[in-house]
């Protein structure tokens, strides 16, 4: 049942008296108008009745169509609306039949939103905090066993026989490699250099280890990396920037890898290029994490295969919450 001074009934009503405006105008003309119809049908009166009827078509078509109109654009706002990457929001209307249903649907898209980036901030929290976990048993457990174990080799290789030598050294090269990738993978989790020195060296520790590990180049253009960066957007920036050259390894086969921060007055604008074969592909969890990452600054981030090849990574934040 619907409530009294709903928007449908308001609608209802309205269209009630547009049509009966209509066909009231038109009895009024065809009553107070020289030309006259008689029974049976003269065909001299046909074009009257035909030109009447068309005129009162014509009327409550303009009507209606204005006073439905803003229902297309609520249609076509609900068929494109996403909210990880979403702004749109129906404009007011003159039509205050709609106005409601305009501002109740406006107002829904706002409560998701902010819902969605609630539950976005604590899953990356509750992420971030279980990669630190990891990254400590990593490096004080496995680590240090490891590291343990490396020792106790090496004290073994000073006193073995020589037959044993260029085994038990073999030993001690795997020993060391499992040793680095333990640290490497904690290095990845829990970026240290990150809390320590700045987002500016842990980009570049992060470029280095990228550069070492593929034999691709990164370059760093652009303005210098601003000071005074909010800490959720260093880590932002950073988790991207790794995400973008992990996915640069995996899919790209580029010779060559950008990454260009610009400071404008209203906005940071961080971008990752590539000059790979590859381009954009459907979107994985990697680039809805970024997504995430970028909503919860109130940044935008875009993915795009720019003239000439490649993939394009670019986000946008405000210099004023980039800030906060």
């Amino acid at each position: 049942m619907e409530k009294r001074g709903s928007p449908v009934r308001a609608l209802f009503y309205r269209l009630v008296l547009i049509n009966g405006s209509v066909f009231t105008l038109g009895t009024l003309a065809l009553a107070l108008a020289p030309a006259t119809v008689s029974y049976p049908l003269v065909l001299a009166e046909v074009p009257v009745l035909v030109v009447g009827l068309a005129v009162i078509l014509v009327a409550t078509t303009v009507l209606l169509r204005r006073s439905l109109a803003p229902l297309d654009m609520l249609t076509a706002v609900m068929e494109r609306v996403e909210l990880m990457r979403s702004q749109d929001r129906l404009p007011d209307d003159d039509n205050a039949d709609l106005r409601r249903v305009i501002s109740t649907f406006n107002a829904m898209l706002d409560r998701l939103e902010e819902q969605r980036s609630q539950r976005s901030a604590e899953v990356l929290a509750g992420q971030e905090s279980e990669r630190r976990r990891i990254a400590r048993e990593l490096q004080d457990e496995i680590g240090q066993r490891l590291a343990g174990a490396l020792l106790s080799l090496e004290r073994v290789t000073d006193r073995a026989p020589a037959a044993l030598l260029w085994d038990l050294r073999q030993v001690q090269n795997e020993v060391r490699g499992s040793l680095d990738d333990v640290r490497q993978v904690a290095r990845r989790l829990r970026p240290a250099v990150l809390e320590e020195l700045g987002l500016a060296d842990a980009v570049a520790a992060l470029a280095a280890e990228f550069t070492a590990a593929s034999g691709v180049p990164v370059l760093r253009t652009g303005d210098p990396w601003p000071i005074g960066l909010a800490p959720q957007t260093q880590l932002a920036i950073f988790r991207i920037a790794q995400e973008s050259l992990t996915n640069v390894s995996r899919h790209a086969a580029a010779e060559k890898v950008e990454l260009t921060l610009a400071c404008g007055p209203r906005a940071l604008i961080f971008t990752v290029r590539d000059d790979g074969c590859s381009g954009p592909v459907a979107e994985g969890a990697g680039i809805r994490g970024m997504r995430e990452r970028a909503m919860l600054i109130d940044g935008d981030l875009t993915v795009s295969s720019p003239p000439g090849g490649g993939t394009l990574v670019t986000l946008v934040v405000p210099l004023g919450r980039a800030t906060a």
